[in-house]
């Protein structure tokens, strides 16, 4: 289906950058299994399948979680091989937005640039207010704890600055974090399975595992709360583009970063599999694990099964992977934002295109991701299903994200120049079932979630969307469109050098 230089083919990985016009700053410590980690550590199902596990056994219950992780995994895995080849094609921290402005011009880039900083801010916000949720689901078990929104909220805060001050040491650091993350996801998933599996105590049927339906939604619609249900499987696969916003600091990114997306994914798709299937299998009390109050369902069935004890020291496996996911999704934000700055795209942007002369770290961009990040979960103080949105605005940012460049360059062929990993004949049929595959899950995220419709519960994820790009819009055409300029295309040398591959 695809194909990539010779193993013992070396790319000169500067002069691809300069090539697109750009003069490396960053330091480029990072090998093809770090690039890989960064992405298997944002999707870290760790985070995604255990946060949003309540979610799942509310709105479709076990059917819907595990046939909707499939489908929804292997319609990711077709996205991800098309943005792994457009990716190859553009190595540079800027990513989608530049991937779209080379393929379709400024306004393109414009767009998918703020869907895709939604869709990255989202994610911390999703990921670190999950992990606080964790936390707090620990502290009521270990110390009796209430947790109350503001004690989450205070968490939350605490986790931010934790991965604020991480990623201030720079990209060494950052990679080593993913590199156990790996290990620490897929040894906790062996762990977590194994023990739920081996302890005493009767299981659930396979049947009630793969075919029960369950709706508390309040909506009468089985195909719609079906439909809604995927969320837990579409927010925990999203933030693989992480591999290409940290590909100007990967070695051989033009190939390391397409395999870096794809192996994510892959992965991803397998263990979390089995981490559903694991869980749902251990369930003893459907309802007191939805209702239980630590708040979070997989330790009411860690507490069950394996008793308090052992409940609390699984949680803190989670929890620790749930920490290292936030600090990766961090680290690829604050690229998105390092990069977006340089080309002179957002408010402020010299302060937030700074490169620390000691890290060769975006430490400023680091800071106003995550306190971005702080400012979108505040909902989550007065509004029970305010995660749940916070989750679809990450969804629905970044997938549309992701899908652009792929359509641009099915719309725009003649544009496109295939870099050393390429789909081949696949492109063409792959890349357009993704984009009406992104069509489909967007439309269907910015829908309401819960029945009735209240002020508490409303989706207000379809709104953000409308108000980011209203405002990016508004941005665009008042100075957007004059400061905004990505640098020409590097000489014609360079250019050779990137087209042979070797040096």
């Amino acid at each position: 289906m695809s194909h990539s230089r010779p193993a013992n083919a070396m790319l000169d990985d500067d002069a691809a950058l300069r090539a697109h016009g750009y003069q490396p700053e960053l330091a480029r410590r990072m090998g093809g299994f770090g690039n890989f980690a960064i992405s298997f550590s944002v999707i870290c199902i760790l985070a995604g399948g255990m946060t949003l596990f309540g979610y799942g056994l509310n709105t479709g219950g076990p059917a819907v979680m595990l046939w909707g992780w499939a489908g929804i995994g292997f319609m990711t895995l077709i996205l991800g091989m098309c943005l792994a080849e457009v990716t190859s094609a553009y190595p540079t921290s800027g990513g989608l937005y530049y991937m779209a402005h080379r393929l379709g011009g400024p306004s393109w880039a414009w767009a998918t640039g703020w869907l895709n900083l939604l869709g990255l801010l989202g994610a911390i916000a999703g990921i670190d207010y999950g992990c606080a949720l964790f936390i707090g689901a620990f502290a009521s078990l270990q110390w009796g704890l209430e947790p109350t929104p503001e004690t989450i909220m205070l968490i939350f805060a605490g986790i931010l600055l934790l991965h604020g001050t991480l990623n201030t040491f720079g990209v060494r650091l950052v990679n080593v974090l993913n590199s156990i993350s790996v290990w620490w996801q897929l040894g906790g998933v062996v762990l977590i399975v194994g023990m739920l599996t081996l302890a005493p105590g009767e299981r659930q049927s396979p049947e009630f595992v793969f075919t029960h339906f369950n709706n508390g939604t309040g909506f009468d619609s089985p195909v719609y709360v079906a439909a809604l249900g995927c969320l837990l499987a579409a927010y925990t696969f999203c933030g693989y583009d992480a591999s290409s916003h940290l590909s100007e600091e990967t070695k051989q990114a033009q190939v390391a970063a397409p395999k870096g997306i794809i192996r994510a994914i892959a992965w991803s798709w397998a263990a979390g599999f089995v981490l559903l299937a694991g869980l749902l299998f251990a369930i003893e009390d459907y309802a007191g694990t939805l209702g239980t109050s630590t708040g979070v369902p997989p330790a009411q069935i860690f507490i069950d099964v394996l008793g308090t004890g052992v409940a609390k020291g699984l949680l803190l496996v989670v929890i620790v992977a749930q920490l290292f996911c936030g600090n990766a999704e961090t680290a690829a934000s604050s690229r998105m934002v390092y990069a977006f700055s340089r080309d002179g795209a957002l408010p402020f942007s010299a302060t937030w295109r700074r490169v620390s002369s000691r890290t060769r770290t975006p430490i400023a961009a680091v800071w106003l991701s995550v306190g971005v990040a702080l400012v979108l979960a505040l909902p989550s103080l007065y509004s029970p299903t305010a995660y749940a949105a916070v989750t679809a605005i990450n969804v629905i940012g970044i997938t549309p994200a992701y899908v652009i460049p792929v359509f641009l360059r099915r719309r725009f062929p003649e544009r496109f120049t295939p870099g050393p990993w390429t789909l081949g004949a696949w492109s063409k049929p792959l890349g357009w079932i993704s984009v009406v595959y992104v069509i489909v899950l967007t439309a269907v995220f910015i829908l309401p979630q819960a029945s009735p419709v209240t002020f508490e519960s409303f989706n207000y994820a379809g709104v953000t969307l409308l108000v980011v790009l209203l405002l990016a819009w508004i941005m665009w055409i008042t100075k957007g469109r004059r400061s905004y300029k990505i640098p020409p295309l590097g000489n014609s040398a360079e250019h050779a050098a990137v087209s042979e591959g070797v040096v």
